[in-house]
């Protein structure tokens, strides 16, 4: 089988010019997202208004 390093070069030209970020590139904005929703989602099955009670 020929190897076609024509196409292949043509693939990975396009594969650098992307500039779209896939869902796995976000890192630290995701992360704190989904941290967010965590916590909320917590909340509100603990049964308490505020994560910090008043001492």
């Amino acid at each position: 089988m020929k190897i076609k390093t024509r196409w292949m070069n043509g693939i990975l030209a396009e594969a650098e010019a992307c500039t779209v970020r896939m869902p796995w590139e976000r890192g630290l904005r995701r992360q704190a997202f989904i941290a967010s929703r965590r916590a909320v989602d917590q909340l509100r099955t603990t049964g308490t208004r505020t994560a910090r009670p008043a001492a």
